[in-house]
């Protein structure tokens, strides 16, 4: 049996309307020390967000998702949080904000492959 790491999640939800506390799920973020693993997948259906509110700037809801995306892969391009060791990153991404990208509570799990996880929980959570 393949060794279990402690991992944890959070999902991404986009708030068009933070007032009406409102969302939509769009994304996992994925975080395992033991594999050194930080990333997240996201996908956006205009389709169902703009049932929300037709307002919403999909291009601006895709920047901030990148955002995510720079800072999850460390280096120059996440900017100074980028520069952070992971574990502060992760709970930097996942910290509570009231903007039109949030995160779901952070959950924990054990997991063998850190990459299959992510798969899973996106098919479970968003698709």
């Amino acid at each position: 049996m393949p060794e279990k790491h402690v991992f944890e999640y959070a999902v991404l939800r986009v708030v068009p309307r933070v007032e009406r506390e409102e969302f939509l799920n769009v994304g996992v973020i994925v975080y395992c020390p033991a594999q050194g693993f930080l990333k997240t997948r996201y996908e956006l259906t205009g389709g169902r967000l703009q049932a929300f509110t037709a307002e919403l700037d999909l291009d601006e809801v895709r920047e901030r998702l990148s955002a995510f995306e720079r800072v999850c892969a460390g280096r120059k391009e996440g900017g100074p949080i980028g520069q952070l060791p992971m574990a502060a990153r992760f709970r930097w991404l996942t910290a509570n904000r009231s903007t039109i990208v949030q995160t779901s509570a952070v959950h924990p799990g054990l997991c063998a492959d850190a990459a299959e996880t992510l798969d899973r929980l996106f098919r479970q959570l968003v698709l």
